[in-house]
């Protein structure tokens, strides 16, 4: 201790015996020296032994925070060495510690007899009931300069019932953020790898550095070892994942798939973010597996998706220009040994975009320009057949390699009219070059033969707004007229070009007075076309909010896009193949009390049935959040879906006090009046423990033997760890 650290005293009563050498305090003792604050009914200093005794109420505050509470204390002047009797030990991060009694050594141990150890609060309403998790040790080394908490021969209770015992547990204590050592266990399971206990080694190496080496023993497949590296640097942070194992019984996989056919299985994953300025940022997300099915078999966290999707990018962001230049790879992870879904997936390499908005008017209005180079590669053709009759094949994908270079170009400007009527006049012009090495359709004759093909596309249009604000004693009210024109010629190789990023279309009140209502760049709308609408948005006083769109799209002269043919026939049914469109609308309502609704809906043009219906509605509040989705599409069988498809999905989570809740989801196919997703659970969350346990199930209505049903939890015992139980579905 430094020698000429102070001692600071307070007390009702101080006896000085200059015979004995005593100091001897009394009545509300405050002692405050080199960072311990010490209160007590009685504090005596024994300047010949150098010791300090205390009795009553004993309070003791240790410069690293933590608070002593104690009957007695016989400890030397310096606080490093002592006794202490019927203790209790609260640190900063609010664990605590009691024990009979206690010893302190050399300034940097604590160690505690017949111990208990818990991070759970004490119940307010019963201090005498027992925590909802307690660790009993016969002996607690809490150690200040391994920064630990050892609890030796330590028994497990859970809601005052033991459960376990160990020779030891030690844990890092409250001033730790990263320590070496091991993890809690997780248990997995499944059907052709056996019951799993993963055991994780966290490794602190540096403070930019740590890892994780998790060992997995399955009783049927042998042992997966898995290790990650995770590295921080000044502006990103990388890591490296490796997970193998050598199968002890392939043969309990389903013949002739991937896991049957390799005995010896790995991957090699990394991931990347990286901010190289303010404006600039690059990073990647990649795996490289044995086979097309490793990671998903044994479930390696973060890896076993359907689909994993290989990414490497470079973004940058400007005030008023954007920049993104990505490739992609998909992994299809699936058993089939021949891998040919993936096959069917295109490999980019890469896709660019670029947008840029002048920052200066130019003749009065807004000038911006947007720019996309796709460059992408498939190994084999994506085909379907949707009724097995000659000519009536879709194609996803063709096999070979497609470069496209697409620029847009776009000025608008608004006036104001007589009135408040809004006038934006709008000129475009777009133009695409082609570079197609890919293997003509088959049963196809539109598709071009050309191997450079180019297109033009100028566009002359103008918008008409005429907003009427309707203002009344407790709400106001907007209705906003909308009309818009565009002239332009007649889109080129229409269907005649592949088909990459334009294959979803839906036609809606969200894109009615949309320019392009296609997806992507591979299609573009072409000839006359006018969109007529309505918009109305309301605000009552009393904090109800009203919104709503409704309108139609004509064909008035050239080619109409949206009814060519197409290798995947996008525009058929889509409600804009005939020169006057569906109807679309759309409208929602926001309540104060927390409720949600909207709705859209695509009516037929000549017989008002639905084509479409999307029903939306949330709650909230403090116990209940829940939220109900009603889809209805109509079918489109010359674009594959060959079955009206109704479906009702909801999902909700029930507080049902401070601590549990109870949560679920479930998908209604109404048609195959059959559930697709079914998914229930329960949670617990207080200061110490989190728990939940879940159980979800997937059925295929077209496959009657399908059924993949997953049970799952984690339980969280805060400052000691955490266990998970968790399926490895194939």
């Amino acid at each position: 201790m430094p020698e000429d650290a102070k001692l600071l005293l307070a007390a009702n009563e101080l006896l000085y015996d200059r015979d004995a050498e005593r100091v001897v305090a009394s009545g509300a003792v405050q002692i405050n020296y080199n960072g311990y604050q010490m209160v007590a009914r009685q504090v005596v200093y024994d300047q010949k032994t150098g010791r300090v005794t205390a009795a009553g109420n004993i309070e003791l505050v240790e410069p690293t925070g933590n608070r002593v509470y104690a009957e007695s204390l016989d400890v030397t002047d310096n606080f490093a060495d002592g006794f202490l009797r019927t203790l209790r030990v609260e640190t900063s991060d609010n664990t605590r510690l009691v024990a009979e009694t206690a010893e302190r050594v050399g300034g940097t141990q604590m160690i505690l007899h017949k111990g208990v150890y818990t991070a759970c609060l004490p119940c307010a309403e019963n201090p005498t009931r027992p925590p909802i998790w307690q660790v009993k040790a016969e002996r607690v080394i809490q150690d200040g300069k391994k920064h630990t908490v050892r609890l030796e021969r330590a028994r497990f209770e859970l809601f005052g019932h033991s459960l376990a015992t160990l020779p030891f547990i030690e844990v890092p204590d409250n001033t730790v953020k990263r320590k070496s050592g091991f993890l809690f266990p997780e248990f997995r399971s499944g059907e052709n790898v056996g019951f799993g206990i993963s055991v994780p080694y966290y490794i602190a190496i540096a403070p930019d550095r740590d890892a994780t080496i998790t060992t997995t023993g399955f009783t049927k497949q042998g042992v997966l070892i898995e290790g990650e590296i995770r590295q921080r640097f000044e502006k990103g942070q990388a890591n490296l994942r490796i997970a193998g194992i050598s199968q002890m019984d392939s043969e309990s996989f389903s013949a002739n798939t991937s896991d049957a056919a390799h005995d010896l299985r790995g991957l090699v994953a990394s991931k990347g973010d990286f901010k190289i300025n303010p404006r600039w940022s690059f990073g990647w997300d990649v795996m490289f597996q044995s086979d097309n099915n490793f990671a998903r078999t044994y479930s390696v966290q973060g890896l076993n998706n359907s689909t994993n999707t290989n990414t490497v990018y470079l973004t940058g962001q400007g005030d008023r220009n954007f920049f993104d230049m990505r490739g992609y790879y998909f992994d299809v992870q699936d058993a089939d040994i021949n891998n040919t879904a993936e096959k069917k997936q295109a490999t980019v390499l890469p896709t660019l975009d670029y947008s840029y908005y002048a920052p200066e008017l130019v003749a009065g209005g807004q000038l911006s320009g947007t720019m996309n180079f796709t460059s992408l590669s498939r190994f084999s053709e994506e085909a379907a057949n949707i009724d097995g009759l000659p000519g009536n094949d879709l194609y996803r994908g063709l096999k070979g390699n497609m470069n496209r270079l697409s620029g847009d170009l776009e000025w608008e400007r608004t006036f104001d009219g007589p009135g408040g009527l809004q006038i934006t006049p709008l000129l475009a012009a777009r133009g695409d070059a082609y570079g197609l090495a890919m293997d003509e359709p088959a049963d196809y004759a539109g598709y071009t033969s050309e191997d450079a093909p180019t297109r033009l596309m100028v566009t002359a249009g103008v918008e008409l707004r005429y907003p009427w604000l309707v203002t009344m004693g407790n709400s106001t009210h907007i209705i906003e007229p909308i009309a818009q024109i565009y002239a332009r010629n007649d889109e080129q190789l229409a269907g005649a070009l592949p088909n990459e990023d334009s294959q979803s279309l839906v036609f809606d009140a969200s894109n009615l007075f949309s320019r392009n209502k296609f997806s992507g760049f591979d299609r573009v709308e072409g000839g006359t076309r006018a969109n007529v609408g309505l918009r109305y948005t309301g605000s009552l006083d009393n904090g109800i909010g009203l919104r709503a769109v409704m309108g139609q799209s004509y064909h008035l002269a050239g080619l109409n896009s949206y009814a060519t043919d197409d290798l995947l026939a996008v525009g058929s049914d889509s409600g804009l193949e005939t020169d006057v469109s569906d109807f679309v609308a759309s409208a929602g309502i926001e309540l104060p009390m927390g409720l949600s609704v909207s709705t859209g809906v695509r009516l037929d043009e000549k017989t008002l049935e639905l084509r479409r219906t999307d029903v939306n509605a949330t709650y909230a509040n403090d116990r209940l959040s829940t939220s109900v989705t009603f889809s209805q599409v109509a079918a489109r069988p010359e674009y594959s879906f060959k079955e009206d498809n109704q479906t009702v999905s909801a999902n909700a989570s029930v507080k049902v006090n401070e601590s549990w809740s109870v949560f679920g989801s479930a998908n209604y196919d109404i048609d195959s009046n059959a559930f697709n997703r079914r998914s229930v659970g329960v949670s617990y969350a207080d200061e110490c423990t989190t728990f939940s346990v879940y159980y979800a199930d997937k059925t295929d209505p077209d496959d009657s033997t399908a059924n993949d049903w997953t049970i799952g939890g984690r339980l969280v015992f805060r400052t000691l760890g955490e266990v998970k139980l968790s399926d490895v579905s194939l």
